[in-house]
C-alpha cells in the first residue's frame, strides 16, 4: 500500500518559517521526482517546486528564493522549506510523487498578516 504522509504545516505570521515533510512508503523516491503543491481557497492546485531523482529542483516564480525543496533517500522523505511566509502562501500543501502519480492527503499552512 501506498502511502504519501505529510506533516509540519500549521498557522505562522507572516516572514516566519515552517518546513514541511512527505514521508513516503510503498514508493522508492529516490527513483522519483517529487513534488511540492498547494491549493488556496477557490484556486486551482499549482505547483511549488519539484526535485528529480538527480537533485534537480524547480520552483514556482512566486516562492523562488523563500523556498527549498530538498530529499532524504535514506529515509524516503521529501522537504519542503518554507521562509519569509506571507499571507498569500496559504493553502493546503500536497506532496505528490510523478512517476507513480500519487498524492498526500495534505497539509494546512495558514500565514496571518
Amino acid at each position: 500500500q501506498v502511502q504519501l504522509v505529510e506533516s509540519g504545516g500549521g498557522l505562522v505570521q507572516a516572514g516566519g518559517s515552517l518546513r514541511l515533510s512527505c514521508v513516503a512508503s510503498g514508493i522508492i523516491i529516490s527513483i522519483e521526482t517529487m513534488a511540492w503543491y498547494r491549493q488556496a481557497p477557490g484556486k486551482q492546485r499549482e505547483l511549488v517546486a519539484n526535485i528529480t531523482p538527480r537533485g534537480s529542483t524547480n520552483y514556482a516564480d512566486s516562492v523562488k528564493g523563500r523556498f527549498t525543496i530538498s530529499r532524504d533517500n535514506a529515509k524516503n522523505t521529501v522537504y519542503l522549506q518554507m521562509n519569509s511566509l506571507k499571507p498569500e502562501d496559504t493553502a493546503v500543501y500536497y506532496c505528490k510523487s510523478w512517476l507513480t502519480n500519487y498524492w498526500g492527503q495534505g497539509t494546512q499552512v495558514t500565514v496571518s498578516s
